[in-house]
């Protein structure tokens, strides 16, 4: 498994997160951010045991790498579809 590091928060203090990642292996991605924890929020949502939730803030989107720049394009990744 390779994880691969796609964008970070460039306003982060101490170039923290929020950061994303992306895994060869399972084809998917990873979002390192800021945890939850405000009840209230958390009541509105239907979050399973088995789940959590993340923010970040709207600014990182427009870091987010394009779908056709992405490597899931590697012919090695089982979710690849071209490959």
């Amino acid at each position: 498994m390779a994880l691969h590091l796609l964008c970070k928060d460039p306003e982060s203090p101490n170039n923290g997160s929020p950061t994303l990642y992306y895994d060869d292996e399972t084809g998917s991605y990873l979002l390192q951010s800021w945890k939850v924890n405000d009840l209230s929020r958390l009541a509105s949502m239907a979050v399973p045991d088995h789940e959590t939730v993340v923010e970040f803030p709207a600014r990182l989107l427009a870091l987010f790498p394009s779908h056709d720049t992405m490597p899931h394009k590697s012919a090695n990744n089982p979710g690849n579809k071209t490959g």
